[in-house]
């Protein structure tokens, strides 16, 4: 395997270890986190981030840990040859992150009665289901994360480069400001590994007192990054970001 394979799988995979370890940690009974809220599952993914995109460069890839990243980047450059590599890592990396989050929690599903909160510990569902709506909030999400990432990484922002290891910081405070101020309509997926993967590690896994894997919403998640991916990517190609 490549490492550019391998730095996508355990980048992403440390994302959704930390990411939906966070969600679990404040939903299920019984955590020490229980209830404790928002703002620490916002603050949560946006150290996820900062730890998966550090590992993710260390291994070897160029840290995209989001397929909306990757369709992003090659739309600006043109550059298309590593997406099926890419894609396929973040995906596999998603589900085996939350199979992690799965067995780290695992005596503490069955004392969740709720199974819409036991399968927010893997996947999101929007705060007033609205598909329309559902799928143009992600679409914006996810054009602040690719648009805004591609200006942190711009040489008119820092002709030099960044200094080392400043980008994961910088974007790790970008998710998490995404999902302070954009967050509350759908759970700002903003990544259809993040989505897509945990969601079949939950209909796979045998979770204790699990409903279903909400497959009816599941296409919003991944069609409306992809799109504001897209439209990140022609806008940092026009702007020459």
């Amino acid at each position: 395997m490549s490492s550019a394979f391998l730095g996508e799988l355990f980048g992403t995979m440390t994302l959704i270890l930390l990411g939906n370890g966070v969600v679990a940690c404040v939903v299920l009974k019984q955590s020490f986190g229980e209830g404790s809220g928002w703002m620490v599952i916002t603050t949560g993914w946006g150290l996820a981030v900062i730890s998966g995109v550090t590992v993710a460069l260390v291994v070897g890839s160029n840290a995209h840990i989001n397929p909306a990243v990757t369709i992003g980047i090659s739309m600006a450059t043109g550059e298309w040859n590593h997406v099926p590599t890419y894609i396929s890592a973040q995906l596999l990396g998603a589900i085996i992150g939350a199979t992690l989050v799965w067995v780290h929690y695992y005596p503490l599903w069955a004392g969740t009665d709720d199974p819409g909160g036991k399968r927010a510990c893997f996947c999101t569902s929007p705060a007033v289901r609205h598909i329309p709506s559902n799928v143009i909030s992600e679409i914006i999400g996810t054009f602040v994360l690719v648009f805004v990432a591609a200006a942190i990484f711009s040489e008119n922002l820092a002709p030099g480069g960044l200094a080392p290891g400043m980008g994961p910081f910088l974007v790790g405070l970008l998710v998490w400001g995404i999902g302070l101020s954009l967050g509350g309509a759908t759970g700002y997926a903003i990544n259809p590994a993040r989505d897509l993967g945990p969601r079949i590690a939950h209909a796979i896994l045998p979770i204790a007192g699990k409903g279903d894997s909400g497959w009816d919403y599941a296409g919003v998640p991944v069609a409306g990054p992809v799109i504001g991916a897209i439209l990140a990517g022609l806008a940092v190609s026009a702007l020459q970001i």
